[in-house]
This record gives C-alpha cells, sequence and structure tokens, in this order.
C-alpha cells in the first residue's frame, strides 16, 4: 500500500514541476550561469511583449483609451494599429535572422551571440525609454492640443526600435536552447529535463512582471515608462553575467533546427 501511494503522488500533476526541481541536482555547474542569463533576458523583454502597443498608444501617441476626449481615444487606438505595424516589422527581421544564426554562432560562439543579443536589448530598451522621456517632454512643453498625435520622427524611431529588437529576439528564441543542450549531452539528466528547467527560467520572470509591473509603474502616477526604464536594466546585466560566467563552447556545436516560435 506504502509503495502505490508513493507511485500516485508522483503520477500527479505536480510530478512534472517536482522532476524539474529535484534535476536541478544532477545538472552541470555551467547551467546555472545559463538559468541567470535566461531569467535576465526575459526579465527585459517581458515589459516590451505586454505593453508595447499601449506603449506607442500612450507615450507615443499620447492617446488614453479611457480618455473623455475622443481625439485621445482615437491617437490611442491609432497608436496601438501603429504597434502592431511595428510588431510586423519585428517578425520580419525576426524570420530573416534566423537564417544568420548558425553561420554567427559557428564563426563567434554561442556564448558571445548570445551576450551580444543582451546588449543590443539594453540599447533598444534603452532607446524606448528616452522615446518615452522625450515624447512626454514635448507634450507637457507644447500643451495637449499640440502633443496629442503622433510626432514624424518619434514614430519612425519608434518602429525602428521595434524592427531591430526582431534580431535579438531571433536569438533569444534559439541559442539558449542549443547551449542548454550542448552543456548537458553527456550528463545523465537528460536535455530534454534540462530544457524544462530552461522554461522555469522564462516562465517565473513572466510571472513577475506580469504581477508587479502594475504595481511598479502605479508608484511613479501610472503609465509604462518605469516598466520600460528596468528593462534595459535587465538586459545590460543578462549581458555581462553571459560575457562573464557561460563557458566557452565549441563555435561548432550551434545546429539550427529550424524556425523557433514564441
Amino acid at each position: 500500500m506504502v509503495e502505490e501511494e508513493q507511485n500516485v503522488s508522483f503520477d500527479g500533476p505536480g510530478a512534472v514541476l517536482v522532476n524539474l526541481l529535484t534535476s536541478l541536482r544532477h545538472l552541470p555547474p555551467a547551467m546555472l550561469s545559463s538559468l541567470i542569463v535566461m531569467a535576465l533576458s526575459w526579465l527585459s523583454w517581458f515589459p516590451f511583449f505586454l505593453f508595447d502597443t499601449d506603449w506607442m498608444g500612450r507615450e507615443v501617441y499620447h492617446g488614453d483609451p479611457k480618455g473623455n476626449d475622443s481625439v485621445a481615444v482615437k491617437a490611442y487606438d491609432a497608436g496601438v494599429r501603429e504597434g502592431a505595424f511595428g510588431l510586423l516589422l519585428n517578425s520580419v527581421v525576426l524570420g530573416i535572422s534566423s537564417f544568420l544564426l548558425e553561420p554567427m554562432c559557428q564563426r563567434m560562439g554561442a556564448r558571445l551571440v548570445w551576450a551580444m543579443s543582451n546588449f543590443i536589448v539594453f540599447a533598444c530598451m534603452a532607446g524606448t525609454a528616452i522615446i518615452s522621456l522625450v515624447s512626454v517632454n514635448k507634450y507637457i512643453t507644447e500643451g495637449i492640443q499640440h502633443a496629442i498625435g503622433e510626432n514624424i520622427e518619434i514614430k519612425i524611431a519608434s518602429l525602428v526600435i521595434f524592427s531591430l529588437l526582431g534580431f535579438p529576439l531571433s536569438i533569444t528564441y534559439s541559442v539558449p536552447f542549443s547551449i542548454t543542450s550542448d552543456l548537458t549531452a553527456d550528463t545523465g539528466s537528460g536535455q530534454g529535463l534540462a530544457i524544462g528547467v530552461l522554461n522555469l527560467a522564462i516562465v517565473i520572470p513572466q510571472m513577475i512582471v506580469s504581477l508587479g509591473a502594475g504595481p511598479w509603474d502605479a508608484l511613479f502616477s501610472g503609465g509604462n515608462i518605469p516598466a520600460f526604464v528596468l528593462a534595459p536594466l535587465f538586459a545590460l546585466a543578462a549581458g555581462v553575467t553571459a560575457t562573464l560566467k557561460l563557458p566557452n563552447l565549441s563555435s561548432g556545436s550551434f545546429k539550427s533546427s529550424g524556425f523557433h516560435f514564441g
């Protein structure tokens, strides 16, 4: 009876999570660095994923979805549509970049490619914070009657950032999993289980950002700027950690397995 109860407990819904957590003991030490870099990377990505179109509607177009003024509502809607177009450009760049990953990793090494992607995210997310501050400052100095709606220079700069982020995103969707597979190739715990543990470094940051971004923004009177200011700091930390802590892997170990979708 005791053995049957034990078997039932490990066959339940929580068995997968238990196996993932207990497998941490059997992973190579270098996997800890990979998990840290992955978590920091996604802490920088999720503010953009969650608020990108809202950012375009509020900070770039100065709209308000709950505004009493129909002009403000229309400006917000136009910003959201422009943000959706930016995501289209992002996806195009991501698809093209995916063909470049294998030769890049074979020439530079997967460690440097992953680190480079985080430094690019740092620059782009810092750019979103700067655009936000410039746009809001323009809103304040010129007055609401002149500032509602897009500024052409700010809109173009925003779309450029949307597009550029497609390149590091293609790296984030592929290279960390290749590195994890390479690190755990000779371990007894299995590569599949290691990938599952790596996914925890995506899910946990997503929960943190989803639950914490709203209260964090509310501390600074709302808007998306506070979350977008934190994002580049996490990206910079991820790039530095990847450069200093990830092991040097064989430049020929990366093998692309096709497209990866988030």
